[in-house]
């Protein structure tokens, strides 16, 4: 089976201690001289409507005009920054905390047990490796790929055998990748670098070569020029990258935007998912024992998604949401693997199905309002076991080789560090295997859900977090977290900042809205295109009740999120700019009219539509794109809209446009800025060194003008400090 390794992120905190808030909410606001933004004549016609875009220079990510731009708002934006008086105590706190050993979940190649790990502030996790009971040694340490920590280890896939791996980097945040092929023996490097790979995995074909995905290099910008059309390629080792053959997506018939590539676990099959857009795929197969063979059809269409998870020689196991809007799992023979031929062997249930692979058996994890199920099966359907988790959350990793007696799983939850177990895959005994030296006790701090009306009566989950004692008074600084798009499930998980925002009297919420994926299709379904309104209501909805159960209350609430959930703050704060102290808008998909006209943009049209296609589809986007509603004269709350310069997958032109609209429009004093990281991208890969300044801006401006001075709690920095 196919890994994918997920790092929880988790911190220090320190035991409880006395909430005494100090807030000081008649201090005078800072000033803030913004940059002029040149206005240019730039006109679009849709359907017979002009539309302007004064901003559309800003586009131009190679123009001096435009790094000039991000020059002077940084050095606007951190001279606000820099004038905050707990700003620094936040970013030592965060180092405090992030300052200790992190360990990912082992996974066994060939003769070696390789595992992540970061010693503390290592920008980079390093890979380690270990056989049988000998000494432990470094197999790869990003921290060394250069000097800033910017080059990230983007995936790392090994042959069966375990003799080869091929790593991918990523440069300064980009989607674009390097790949990099190493004998794990002798760690001497196989061959030349091969170059523009993107949006791709790495899948051995036995030891002969691998398949991988890209595009054709874009005219233009490759960090905002459009990409959609997706190939196949697959590389045989010791040949230059040039010779390498394209397997599909060459002809025009096999155009797409989304195209993916995986040999089976016993090297037998090649199967293609390609896809239009970011839902929905085709599905293709091939024999690889047959030397001529044909890929073969299994999904014709894109109106479902679908894949191979797994064979038992010619019998395939395909997970879809065909007739199934919550996932199942059906079996069918390769010689005849069309739908029709299809019998159900995990029948849909009321809950999500995210199954999984390893020691011969399969690992159904279900999700029951986002929290985790996990039952385990074998290989004619029959259950052998609910496996009883450590309590409730999150857990992830269940998978390996089929051989395998042994795995890891890991278990978090929002106030919860994670920790990972090794499991028996024969007798569902599991022992935890790691968990993190830190001075954090759960028990002082509690997470509950709670549902409320959306405002067409939906009922919607939300799960509130904060610590035990804490007064429901409506003066508490609450960040309320959202996202609501893309079949996306936001589930519980630790994180060192929010334990850091909690530790200082915060509360943290999320909602799951519509439009991701927490009860299936039909919840992403409506919350897409011209029903995504439904997401802003529910989020809306979702702060009112915080207000309205004096969790907090409008001069204490934050709202954040990011890329989809960066459009969701926008069209949020345009929409009810009274229900929100702060907003903290990143990496934005925030021009709707344009969005997709920018790199791999288009193949988002499954959740917003494009404004190309229809009179009323424009009209739609139009209504509630941000950068097109900011109105002038109207106070909107404090704005940190936070990007990065190398983000090329939502362009950072989104952040800037919007910025500048914002800047030219507000009325009153709450600042509205704009952080642009450079050398950075949509957030992959981000030097350790870059979050902790990051979180340290964001929370420094949100308590700094939720009306504090000083800091919440200020014992707490004080003593970890000093």
């Amino acid at each position: 089976m196919k890994k994918f390794f997920l790092f929880p992120v988790i911190s220090l905190l320190i035991g409880a201690c006395n909430i005494t808030t100090n807030i000081t909410t008649k201090k005078e606001p800072l000033t803030v001289d913004y940059p002029t933004t040149k206005k240019a004549d730039s006109v679009d016609l849709y359907y017979g409507t002009e539309v302007k875009d004064p901003y559309r220079w800003l586009e131009d990510d190679r123009s001096p005009e435009t790094e000039a731009w991000v020059i002077a708002q940084n050095t606007t934006t951190f001279g606000y920054l820099e004038k905050i008086p707990f700003r620094a105590d936040l970013k030592k706190r965060l180092e405090k905390l992030w300052n200790y050993e992190k360990l990912g979940s082992p996974f066994k190649e060939g003769d070696f047990t390789y595992f992540y790990k970061n010693d503390g502030l290592q920008n980079q996790y390093v890979v380690y490796r270990q056989k049988d009971d000998g000494e432990t040694e470094v197999f790869l340490d990003p921290n060394t790929f250069s000097e800033d920590g910017t080059t990230s280890l983007a995936s790392l896939s090994f042959t069966k055998d375990g003799s080869l791996a091929t790593y991918l980097i990523s440069e300064g945040g980009s989607d674009w990748r390097k790949a990099i092929v190493l004998n794990t023996e002798t760690m001497e490097i196989v061959e030349d670098t091969l170059v523009d790979i993107k949006f791709s995995g790495i899948s051995w074909k036995g030891n002969d070569g691998f398949y991988y995905s890209s595009y054709d290099k874009p005219k233009g910008s490759e960090l905002s020029a459009k990409t959609d059309q997706h190939k196949v390629y697959y590389h045989k080792l010791g040949t230059p990258q040039q010779d390498d053959k394209v397997i599909f997506g060459a002809k025009p018939e096999e155009k797409h935007r989304y195209i993916g590539a995986r040999v089976s676990e016993d090297n037998r099959y090649l199967t293609i998912s390609a896809a239009t857009s970011t839902s929905g795929n085709k599905l293709f197969l091939k024999d690889l024992t047959k030397p001529n063979n044909q890929l073969a059809t299994i999904l014709d269409h894109t109106e479902t998604d679908s894949y191979v998870i797994d064979n038992v020689g010619s019998k395939l196991y395909i997970v879809t949401n065909m007739n199934a809007p919550n996932q199942k799992i059906v079996t069918v023979d390769a010689s005849n693997p069309t739908p029709d031929h299809w019998v159900d062997f995990l029948p849909e249930t009321e809950n999500v199905l995210s199954p999984s692979t390893g020691g011969g058996y399969f690992f159904a994890e279900y999700m029951v309002d986002a929290i985790s199920k996990v039952f385990q099966y074998d290989y004619d359907g029959n259950l052998v076991r609910e496996v009883k988790l450590p309590g409730l959350g999150s857990a992830s990793g269940f998978g390996g080789k089929k051989e395998d007696k042994e795995f890891y799983f890991s278990f978090t939850n929002y106030n919860t560090p994670g920790s990972s177990y090794r499991y028996n895959v024969e007798t569902g005994d599991y022992e935890q295997y790691w968990k993190p030296e830190i001075d954090f006790n759960p028990e002082d701090y509690e997470s509950h859900q709670v549902f409320y009306n959306s405002k067409d009566g939906t009922k919607i989950p939300m799960i509130i977090t904060y610590k035990k004692g804490l007064k429901m008074n409506g003066k508490n600084p609450t960040i309320l977290y959202g996202y609501g798009g893309f079949n996306i499930s936001l589930t519980p998980s630790f994180s060192i900042t929010n334990a850091v925002w909690m530790e200082q009297g915060g509360i943290y919420a999320v909602p799951n809205l519509r439009g991701g994926g927490e009860y299936g299709k039909k919840w992403h379904d409506a919350g897409i295109k011209t029903k995504k309104q439904n997401v802003f209501d529910d989020f809306i909805a979702a702060a009112e009740y915080l207000i309205e159960n004096k969790y907090t209350s409008k001069d204490f609430l934050a709202i954040r999120g990011g890329s989809n959930g960066g459009l969701l703050v926008g069209a949020t704060m345009t929409q009810r700019p009274d229900l929100m102290k702060v907003a903290l808008p990143a990496v934005g998909v925030l021009d709707m009219l344009r969005y997709h006209t920018f790199t791999a943009g288009a193949g988002w049209a499954y959740d917003y539509g494009t404004s190309e296609e229809n009179q009323e589809m424009f009209e739609y986007l139009k209504g509630y794109s941000p950068v097109h509603n900011v109105k002038k004269g109207t106070e909107y709350p404090a704005t940190l809209i936070t990007t990065g310069d190398h983000d090329d997958r939502v362009v950072p032109a989104h952040s800037f446009k919007f910025a500048a609209e914002l800047q030219e429009k507000q009325a009153g004093t709450n600042p509205t800025l704009i952080r642009i990281e450079t050398n950075a991208g949509h957030g992959a890969g981000t030097p350790v060194s870059k979050t902790i300044e990051q979180y340290a801006d964001i929370f420094a401006f949100t308590l700094f003008n939720m009306g504090y001075e000083t800091l919440p709690v200020q014992s707490v920095v004080k003593e970890f400090i000093e």
